[in-house]
């Protein structure tokens, strides 16, 4: 069952060793997805870790590439994506107006870890040609100040 806005003690700045870390924390429960959450509440969390070349991280604004038409081995966007399943809790998240906790990837000392970056909003969705030229959701998120 999801759960919307800040989990615990846990605030924006804490840092994540991995995303096993985030799963057992309940923050960001699937180990492997970025978007976590259910088709009937939409999404609880995000993570940004720099896999969808059309995502753009600002400290004003996120626009966030939706799911799907990637070639697993090289990355690059092959196809079109299309409106199911986690592009639809961001539709859904756009709908609610429920708050979404977002998560990025960053580099450390020792490694790589997962930052919080605080509680967003999803306020637009556009369907449009991506940077390979291929159809992408992209989803605009504000934060919640």
């Amino acid at each position: 069952m999801p759960i919307f806005g800040h989990i615990s003690y846990y605030r924006p700045g804490d840092l994540f060793a991995n995303r096993l870390e985030l799963s057992r924390a309940g923050l960001h429960r699937p180990t492997r997805a970025g978007v976590s959450g259910s088709e009937a509440e939409g999404a609880d969390s995000i993570i940004l870790a720099d896999q969808y070349e059309d995502d753009d991280f600002r400290e004003e604004e996120i626009i966030y590439s939706g799911s799907g038409g990637r070639d697993p081995r090289t990355g690059k966007q092959v196809t079109n994506q299309e409106m199911t399943g986690r592009n639809l809790l961001l539709r859904y998240s756009l709908e609610t107006g429920r708050p979404v906790r977002v998560f990025r990837k960053v580099p450390t000392e020792a490694s790589t870890s997962y930052r919080y970056e605080g509680l967003y909003r999803v306020v637009g969705a556009v369907y449009e040609a991506g940077k390979a030229g291929f159809l992408v959701w992209k989803f605009r998120l504000l934060p919640i100040s």
